[in-house]
């Protein structure tokens, strides 16, 4: 039987200064890029939960010295130069998407086949348009169960033909297919050219990862919205400072504008590289106060009304969004996400599925869903082994009394001490 956690409601206004984890999405790049480098990386900032803990196992499969300073999160990582020569012949990506997306490109730079697999959640989770591009670059790939999903094995080189490779790629299903060719293109022979086609969700990570590359030597060119130009060159290494997660600040955020009073995140402002600090334009938008500065942002909760809101580039805070229109005068409706039923759970339906189990009047739309606002009643939350269904929901908890989640240490994905981090924001102190 799933553990459970009762949330046990802050019942009063929260006023609180939060310096959330290191971003993942930043932390496995810049662990990506400094083991494809020449030289000794010093990362600070580093976020410790099972997704980069998966990226960091890998990258020492493909050769790189990863060295953890002690009650620190400062990392030292000795890069392998773009060279997989001394690549272990498997590596496993755990339940983590980046991880798994990332290195299935990486390893087409590799003379030897080499295994790819991941836990079952990660298993069905789709994975062709990446082994579709590299096998256009001349990798092989074979698939041991089913075509285009883990676990799979890659075998290079990419192929010379004496001018860059270009490649079309479809980004309407997820940006880390081609964030995960992008990582690798500076350590492919003769570079790559990659245009995008059809609709791209979730930009802003595109334009992290280009950041990334940028922060460690790597040129990216950008003549169009739709086409990136990588010349060889690899990577170098370097002291990189890793800036808080702004999917993980969302809950903070929202706690303000569920429970009323302030909350203040410390790490990220104007000029972030995550999208997802976004999301409180629509808090804003939704009746909150919000102050962005160059380094920090602060939200306090107000009366909270209805939005229509398109959530494309900033899918990761959709869950987090749904409950906090729980609490908002009037209907929500959170559109442009249809493609987060493939994330690690079905995000559009389990949402409506569980604010339904509270007695809150959900419906699914073929893009996204609607929120109807009203009272709850006791409910145990199923989370689908998905860390975001997890600390989404708990927030609704936190406003409200009788709601049990189930199985709480699958935040572990992610944000291992959510729930503590939580307990930091009640007023007074725990009850």
């Amino acid at each position: 039987m799933n553990e459970v956690l009762e949330i046990i409601p802050f019942g009063g206004p929260v006023d609180a200064v939060v310096v959330p984890p290191g971003s993942k999405s930043i932390t496995n790049r810049a662990l990506l890029a400094a083991a494809l480098a020449s030289g000794t990386s010093t990362l600070h900032g580093v976020l410790f939960a099972d997704d980069t803990e998966a990226m960091i196992d890998c990258i020492r499969s493909l050769g790189a010295v990863v060295v953890l300073a002690e009650n620190t999160t400062t990392v030292l990582v000795t890069g392998i130069g773009g060279d997989l020569g001394a690549c272990d012949s498997s590596l496993f990506a755990r339940q983590s998407g980046t991880t798994a997306r990332f290195l299935a490109a990486v390893l087409a730079l590799g003379e030897t086949p080499i295994r790819l697999d991941a836990d079952e959640a990660m298993r069905r989770r789709p994975m062709n348009d990446v082994f579709a591009a590299i096998r256009r670059l001349g990798a092989k790939v074979s698939f041991e169960q089913v075509s285009g999903h883990l676990p799979a094995v890659v075998e290079g080189p990419i192929g010379r033909t004496g001018e860059m490779p270009v490649l079309s790629i479809d980004a309407s299903i997820s940006s880390q297919f081609t964030s995960g060719l992008l990582l690798a293109a500076p350590c492919m022979p003769e570079g790559l050219q990659i245009h995008i086609d059809g609709e791209v969700v979730s930009r802003p990570y595109l334009d992290m990862t280009i950041a990334v590359m940028a922060s460690f030597g790597a040129v990216v060119q950008k003549p169009d919205d739709r086409t990136f130009i990588v010349p060889p060159g690899g990577y170098r290494a370097r002291d990189y400072d890793i800036e808080p997660d702004a999917s993980a600040a969302s809950y903070f955020f929202a706690a303000a504008a569920i429970c009323g009073g302030t909350v203040r995140v410390d790490g990220l402002g104007t000029n972030s590289l995550q999208g997802d600090i976004q999301f409180v334009e629509v808090l804003a938008d939704m009746g909150a106060r919000v102050v962005v500065g160059d380094s920090s942002i602060t939200v306090t909760g107000a009366a909270l009304h209805g939005v229509s809101a398109d959530f494309s580039q900033i899918s990761d805070t959709a869950q987090t969004a749904a409950a906090v229109a729980v609490f908002a005068e009037g209907p929500t409706t959170i559109s442009g996400i249809g493609f987060i039923r493939k994330k690690e759970s079905n995000r559009v339906a389990a949402v409506v599925s569980e604010l339904r189990r509270l007695g809150v009047d959900a419906i699914e739309e073929d893009d996204g869903f609607t929120v109807n606002p009203g009272a709850t009643h006791r409910a145990t939350i199923e989370t689908y082994d998905d860390h975001r269904m997890a600390m989404s929901m708990a927030l609704i908890g936190y406003g409200n009394p009788g709601v049990t989640i189930s199985d709480p240490n699958c935040v572990r994905k992610t944000f291992p001490t959510y729930f503590e981090e939580m307990e930091r924001l009640r007023p007074g102190g725990l009850k």
